[in-house]
Formats: C-alpha cells, structure tokens, sequence
C-alpha cells in the first residue's frame, strides 16, 4: 500500500485547475497547500495525491489509478476529466484482459500522465 504519490507538473494552475475538477467524482478535493505551487488532494484530511511545480523536470507518462466503489463513478470521472480539458486515452469500459470485471477510464493529465479510474466490481 501507498501512502502517498507526488507528480511534478510544468504548470502548477493549469494542473491544480484539471485535478479539482477530474477528482471531484472520486470524492477527492485540494485538502492543502502547504508552500506556493505544491498542493495535496485526498479525503478525510489526508492528502494522498501531490502536484508540486519548481522541484524538477515536469513528470509524463506516469500511470495513475483511483479505486472507485462503482462504474457510475469511473464515467463520472472520465466525463470531467474530458470537460476539465484532459486528453481522451480510453473512454469507460470493461477491460477483460485484467479481468472480468475490470471497468475503467483513462485520460492524459496536462503533462501527458495517464490517469485512471478503476471499479473492479461487477455492474
């Protein structure tokens, strides 16, 4: 288990914009923003989810997936990570190859990091 990820972003604004909006449906919110440019999205006080600008080169490519509860979630997700400005990169849908009920959604984040919601629960 992780207690925490941190991404460097190229843009702080723009990323933090896209994340409030593309988390939004997981429950998750900006919860601190300890320094100027470094902000922390979680739930319940905790912030698991760090974008930092000025502590290095911007990361891309980098896979992220949110466990949801249900579908309903993961193209809640997906439709406002859309609206937020995110980059399509596999709409909702069940992917089999991982299993049966694997259903998931997938959007590149400003910086080209591939950001999943995942249910792994039946419909």
């Amino acid at each position: 288990m992780l207690d925490h990820l941190g991404l460097n972003v190229a843009d702080y604004e723009r990323s933090k914009a896209f994340y409030r909006q593309a988390l939004a449906p997981l429950g998750l919110e900006l919860l601190m923003e300890p320094v100027p440019g470094i902000g922390g999205f979680g739930t319940g006080g905790k912030p698991f989810f760090w974008i930092a600008t000025g502590r290095g080169a911007p990361h891309t490519g980098v896979h992220v997936a949110f466990p949801v509860d249900d579908r309903a979630t993961v193209d809640a997700f997906h439709a406002a990570a859309l609206a937020a400005d995110g980059t399509d990169n596999g709409g909702p849908g069940v992917r089999a190859i991982y299993h049966p009920n694997y259903y998931g959604a997938y959007v590149l984040d400003p910086d080209g990091n591939n950001i999943e919601a995942v249910c792994h629960r039946p419909a």
